[in-house]
């Protein structure tokens, strides 16, 4: 069979609500909303070629502007609210922006083969390169790691970002 045109929806138990705000050493995991626009606008532009470096993918391909990021973070509200994807922006416990993460259904970032259908979403991250600096990319690593294990325990995650920190 070819899965090459599948998308898995991400399959959550009934009544399970997915969590807006996560935490794990020093990282504060919140729902991205159009209120984050601006941070966000300017840390992607910062981070254009370490995104591509790190996460790889094909976004973003050029700065992005607030009018066009707007209508992004609105499309991830969506998402969020109904189940189809989960998209957080990262701060530091200060509240100083370092990125963002997002839980896509399997198929949707990275393209499905029979040896990923194991897995039950696809995990990716960047972050600005003063975080990259501070060592936020490989603690955002570990902290996605801990909350599927312990605020998803259902899904076994892939992660799909290009540099993967040892664990």
């Amino acid at each position: 069979m070819d899965y090459r045109l599948l998308i898995k929806r991400l399959d959550m138990p009934a009544g399970f609500s997915p969590p807006t705000r996560l935490v794990h050493e020093g990282i504060v995991a919140t729902a991205i909303t159009r209120g984050d626009l601006h941070d966000d606008v300017l840390g992607i532009n910062a981070s254009l070629a370490l995104i591509r470096r790190t996460r790889g993918g094909v976004w973003p391909s050029e700065p992005v502007t607030e009018e066009f990021n707007f209508v992004d973070l609105v499309w991830h509200e969506l998402e969020f609210r109904e189940r189809d994807s989960l998209t957080y922006v990262l701060r530091d416990n200060r509240g100083g922006y370092l990125g963002c993460c997002y839980l896509y259904p399997m198929g949707r970032r990275t393209q499905l083969t029979e040896d990923l259908l194991r897995y039950d979403v696809d995990v990716s991250w960047w972050v600005t390169p003063s975080a990259y600096e501070a060592g936020y990319y490989a603690k955002t690593h570990r902290a996605l790691r801990q909350w599927l294990a312990a605020d998803y325990p259902f899904w076994n995650g892939y992660f799909s970002n290009r540099e993967i920190p040892d664990a």
